[in-house]
């Protein structure tokens, strides 16, 4: 059985001036049946929520430090 989540962290990319988005939409378009994405950003990335939102994920985001946030997204049930 594969991992229960796939783990991402842009951070690095972000303070190298790289937009991960691709980055991001490749890791999520990846995701199998009941596995959710985490991502490591340095901030709450609202536009992403409702990007991903509109493709039937629903999240939750978390602060660990100033610059180190922590944003789970998970298929609403029943969504393909």
């Amino acid at each position: 059985m594969s991992e229960p989540f796939v783990e991402l962290d842009v951070r690095e990319d972000l303070a190298l001036k790289k937009e991960p988005f691709d980055k991001i939409m490749k890791a999520v378009k990846e995701l199998e049946n009941g596995q959710a994405f985490v991502l490591h950003a340095p901030f709450n990335p609202i536009p992403l929520h409702k990007v991903l939102g509109r493709k039937g994920f629903t999240y939750e985001a978390e602060k660990k430090e100033k610059k180190h946030w922590i944003i789970t997204y998970r298929k609403k049930v029943g969504e393909e």
